[in-house]
């Protein structure tokens, strides 16, 4: 189904989505769980969304119910060319949440675009066609840096990382921090750190308030007050194609999503003033 969107108020003073990439260079650190429910909690309280997986194992698409053959035309498309974002975001079963879903066929992309124009910028080129139709687009990038997370990183407003309590999570942030820097001097000026999340949180294990307390005085007040937990119900979700908001939506992962939500939106009305 594709989205036709409805007309936006005259009086708002930015027709622009806040755009979003969410990255980390490390694996299985909760990036897509991420996306897919911060995007659900977004949509709930009103939000336009758009979730872009730019992920070729296309676990976003997956997390939000959206089966193989129904991937019609996805990000591979839009990067080379041949539709739109909005000929290719399907409805996900939120409400104002809709998604351009991925394929693997898309890990081919790369080698395809290394001989195109622009092609650091694709996505972003693309993302001019919607600045009257959504309020948020979230870019979930493959975990490692490459020409697919270039893109995002272009496209984007800012850059969301989630970042899981473990031993190693510091030396990782500080390499994406690098590559963040990096891109902002060559290629996207207004590229900057929108925050950083504490996932997969467990109370019970003192290494994870360690984390906590080195990232927090490392990086001040760029980390979310809020803290998603590793959460049983977050895990089960996916497998049932679902956000964990529709899943189990009086879970404690489900309403720290929410909460992360409305701490997302105080941050960029204080940017915005």
């Amino acid at each position: 189904m594709f989205y036709t969107p409805p007309p936006r108020a005259k009086s708002r003073r930015s027709r622009k989505p806040r755009v979003l990439a969410l990255a980390n260079q490390k694996g299985g650190v909760g990036k897509t769980t991420t996306a897919v429910n911060l995007g659900t909690a977004l949509a709930a309280i009103h939000k336009r969304v758009l979730i872009i997986d730019l992920d070729p194992q296309g676990n976003a698409s997956t997390g939000l119910g959206l089966d193989a053959d129904a991937r019609q035309l996805t990000t591979y498309e839009v990067l080379i060319g041949e539709a739109s974002l909005s000929q290719a975001a399907v409805e996900a079963p939120v409400p104002g949440l809709f998604v351009v879903p991925s394929t693997r066929e898309l890990s081919g992309a790369e080698v395809e675009l290394i001989d195109m124009s622009r092609r650091e910028h694709r996505l972003a080129d693309a993302l001019q066609a919607l600045q009257d139709t959504w309020d948020y687009v979230l870019i979930d990038c493959p975990p490692s840096l490459n020409l697919l997370t270039l893109n995002a990183f272009v496209a984007s407003d800012a850059v969301l990382v989630p970042l899981q309590c473990e031993f190693y999570a510091l030396e990782g942030l500080s390499h994406l921090l690098h590559t963040v820097e990096r891109v902002k001097h060559a290629l996207n000026p207004r590229l900057e750190i929108q925050g950083v999340v504490l996932t997969m949180f467990d109370k019970r294990n003192r290494i994870c308030d360690m984390v906590a307390s080195d990232v927090r005085s490392h990086f001040g007040d760029k980390v979310y007050e809020t803290v998603i937990p590793r959460n049983v119900r977050v895990s089960e979700a996916p497998s049932f194609g679902k956000p964990v908001l529709l899943y189990d939506w009086r879970s404690a992962g489900s309403q720290a999503y929410i909460h992360l939500a409305s701490e997302l939106l105080r941050r960029d009305a204080r940017v915005a003033a």
